[in-house]
């Protein structure tokens, strides 16, 4: 039987992992492997993806990849896990202790003068930004890895200006399944840092030295951070940190990172093997038992015809072994290994699958889960059931379950948007508007006393106040809405949302990680696309992008509300609820298009932990809403800037260059006359209609303040229903703002954000069209 056919609660053994590729390789980084046991926990509320328990953490799967997975049932787990039941010795007596365990064998101290580079690395939801923030505080810098939107953050660790951390991407391990991955082990293997600081969740041990294996390969000065100690303690386990240490052959320092306990010593281990290069003792972590010996010789096998390969790519020798028997394309490439070499190699492999009774892959995963369960066998007092993952448990039975997952989730949703768009975000608005208008009149009565050029004048305030302020003041809404989305992905929520909304994206070729950037769109598209950076997909990430701006953003509304007062102010709710359906549903078309055209294939595999419920940390969550505030204030405000100020040039000036004060006359006006014969089919061949949707380019609320001017005698005097209707549609589709714009073209390039302004435009000349047709139609 397969895993999907297994019953709600129902345990079994995993016989075989179908699928191919860098899918596969990640159930297997995962721990889905052959022989390791698994129970299915719950159904998603649409009855896809399944949630399942292995190794002891939660994981989610689609019911069409749990379809590979062949199992056979059991009445109850067999493999206990089972541990020590008491640590002997004494010298570690907890958090903050001195450790014990360095290689003296190993390296000479570096020169006085050298940055002393180190790479943070851990699994997703082991603390390992409450780690980087409790080592660098406020002083780190964001920025991308070269060629990738995946962020990078670096900053000194507190006290010692010589040293630079950087904190990697949250990944499972090297294998190149994501972008995430891929960064990080190119990171590790070509930047070379002088040592990496592994943080390990000690709750959730065995899946996470996965990954602290596969670092001791790569041969680099490591210490490992074992966090969530307290937690350990407080659920009645420990650890024998000397024992593990003397199994790994690096120091173990506890520690929590919640707590900041433990981190000072942590901070000294590192600095110390960095200083004095003292690497990893080598583990043969492959037995001549396991499996007949043959995993045993075929690693040694390999090495043996790699190693001078291996020392020219300057790539760790027992790394590009592992991951050449895995089948790694990409090591393969680096090694350079001619024919001779890859049939000799392919032969071993096929001689280690046939003697081991298992492919190449999971061979090796195995290999690496066996030498964990011997440590923690060793090591480890295995803790109570953790009354975080008891807590977590009932909070799911709600937040999940069958029938209240969803309407929970629109509950939260909707009174997320109500506090940002309607009460906190719009109050410290005000705040922000009030002072820059203040800012505005002093510089503005200033320059009028200095007697400053009318043009200059003019520039300065309508350009750059008016301008680049009516956006600034935009600042406060995306800083309260990512402080309630670093909220609900720091406790764990987020997770879950993706859990349970997957199958419905799904259908539209997303995946439900896609569904929180989406529904941000309908309050902000600028902190919608800057979401989108949660995604592992490329793909995902770029679609849901270019979907974004099909959601309704609140700034149209001042615009919906014009035209329903003027023309249909007894239907206001009616055509407001219209628009926002209509915007979804060309949004779902739009992505279907996109399915089938731009973006064949499935969404990324739903391959995802679900953590336990946790209390989000101040410190982390401020530090967020100060990236993003920066992020939006220094990527944005450049090209807001220059469009604000080209907009201002084209109203102020006529085709001679003259400054005019009769926009009438301006290049602008000139322009949109060019612009007017493609609004004719809509009705809209007014000059001014075209200037205000030019203008709502740099702000959605200047369409209003704009026809406000320009239609001296009431908008009512120029448009009729039908044409008010139409307007209104192109204004819900069209291109949307410069900010906006300015987001996408940070996130995707220069190319995705001339084609975004270009394809809403076509998309609701087209739509509009259709209503203007529809609307004449029915008289």
């Amino acid at each position: 039987m397969n895993l999907k056919e297994l019953s709600l609660g129902h345990s079994a053994v995993i016989t075989k992992v179908g699928g191919e590729g860098a899918l596969r390789q990640h159930f297997l980084d995962m721990g889905v492997i052959p022989g390791a046991e698994i129970t299915v926990v719950k159904y998603a509320p649409l009855g896809d993806p399944i949630e399942l328990q292995i190794h002891g953490y939660e994981l989610t799967l689609r019911l069409s990849e749990a379809e590979k997975i062949e199992v056979k049932e059991i009445e109850e787990r067999q493999n206990k896990h089972e541990r020590i039941t008491q640590i002997d010795s004494s010298e570690h007596p907890g958090l903050g202790e001195d450790g014990r365990y360095h290689n003296p064998t190993e390296g000479e101290k570096l020169p006085e003068n050298t940055i002393l580079t180190f790479a943070l690395v851990g699994n997703q939801n082991c603390g390992k930004t409450t780690l980087f923030n409790k080592l660098t505080g406020a002083n780190q810098h964001v920025g991308n890895f070269p060629g990738v939107t995946v962020d990078r953050k670096d900053g000194p660790i507190i006290d010692y200006p010589w040293t630079l951390v950087t904190d990697l991407p949250g990944i499972y391990s090297m294998s190149p399944y994501s972008s995430e991955e891929i960064v990080s082990r190119n990171f590790v293997i070509e930047d070379k840092p002088k040592a990496i600081i592994n943080i390990v969740d000690a709750m959730n041990i065995e899946r996470n030295l996965y990954l602290t294996m596969q670092l001791l390969e790569m041969n680099i000065p490591m210490v490992i951070a074992l966090n969530m100690m307290d937690e350990v303690r407080g659920n009645n386990g420990s650890i024998d940190i000397n024992k593990m240490e003397a199994l790994l052959g690096v120091p173990v320092v506890p520690i929590s990172a919640a707590k900041n306990e433990g981190v000072a010593e942590l901070v000294r281990h590192a600095i110390h093997i960095a200083s004095y290069q003292e690497k990893p003792i080598p583990q043969d972590f492959c037995q001549k038992t396991d499996h007949g010996g043959a995993i045993h010789r075929a690693i040694h096998a390999v090495e043996s015809i790699i190693e001078d390969h291996a020392e020219r790519a300057d790539i760790p020798l027992r790394f590009a072994t592992t991951k050449l028997i895995e089948g790694d394309k990409l090591i393969a490439e680096k090694l350079g290994l001619d024919d001779n070499e890859t049939k000799t190699i392919e032969h071993t492999i096929l001689q280690m699958e046939n003697e081991g009774g298992m492919d190449r892959s999971a061979a090796i995963a195995d290999m690496r889960y066996d030498f964990i369960e011997r440590v923690c066998e060793q090591t480890v007092v295995k803790p109570t059931e953790s009354k975080e993952r008891i807590r977590s448990e009932k909070i799911d039975k709600v937040l999940t379950g069958k029938w209240t997952a969803i309407p929970f989730f629109i509950i939260i949703m909707g009174i997320t948007f109500i506090l940002t768009f309607n009460v906190i975000g719009p109050f410290f608005q005000d705040i922000l508007a009030a002072g820059i208008d203040m800012l505005k009149e002093a510089v503005d009565g200033w320059m009028v006393k200095e007697g400053v050029n009318i043009a200059i004048r003019e520039l300065i305030i309508k350009g750059v106040f008016e301008g680049v302020g009516s956006v600034v003041s935009f600042l406060p809404i995306v800083v309260t809405l990512f402080f309630f989305l670093s909220i609900m992905e720091d406790s764990g929520y987020i997770a879950r949302v993706a859990f349970f909304m997957d199958k419905l994206l799904r259908r539209i070729g997303l995946s439900g990680r896609s569904i929180v950037p989406l529904l941000i769109g309908f309050g902000c598209t600028v902190p919608a696309v800057m979401s989108t950076r949660t995604l592992p997909s490329r793909r995902d990430r770029r679609m849901t992008i270019l979907l974004t701006p099909f959601m309704s953003c609140t700034a149209k509304v001042p615009i919906y509300a014009f035209f329903v007062n003027a023309f249909f102010p007894r239907r206001g709710g009616l055509i407001m609820t219209g628009l926002y359906i209509l915007g979804i549903v060309v949004g779902i078309l739009v992505a279907l298009v996109y399915k089938n055209t731009f973006f064949k294939g499935e969404a990324v595999p739903f391959v995802m932990e679900l953590p336990n419920y946790r209390m989000p940390g101040f410190k982390n969550v401020t530090q967020l809403l100060w990236e993003k505030a920066k992020d939006f204030l220094t990527k944005a405000f450049s090209i807001i800037f220059l469009a604000t100020i080209c907009v201002w040039f084209l109203q102020s000036f006529d085709m001679h260059l003259n400054f005019i004060s009769d926009s009438s006359t301006s290049i602008m006006a000139t322009i949109s006359g060019l612009l007017v014969p493609i609004f004719v089919p809509l009705g809209l061949g007014d000059w001014r209609v075209v200037t205000s949707l030019i203008s709502g380019f740099i702000a959605k609320e200047s369409v209003v303040s704009t026809m406000e001017i320009l239609f001296a005698d009431g908008i009512e005097s120029a448009l009729t229903t039908v044409t008010a209707a139409t307007l209104l549609v192109f204004s819900l589709l069209y291109t949307p703002c410069v900010a906006a714009i300015a987001s996408i073209k940070r996130e995707l390039g220069a190319k995705y954000a001339i084609c975004v302004v270009l394809w809403q435009c076509g998309v609701a000349w087209i739509v509009a069209l259709a209503v203007r047709f529809i609307m004449i139609a029915l008289g």
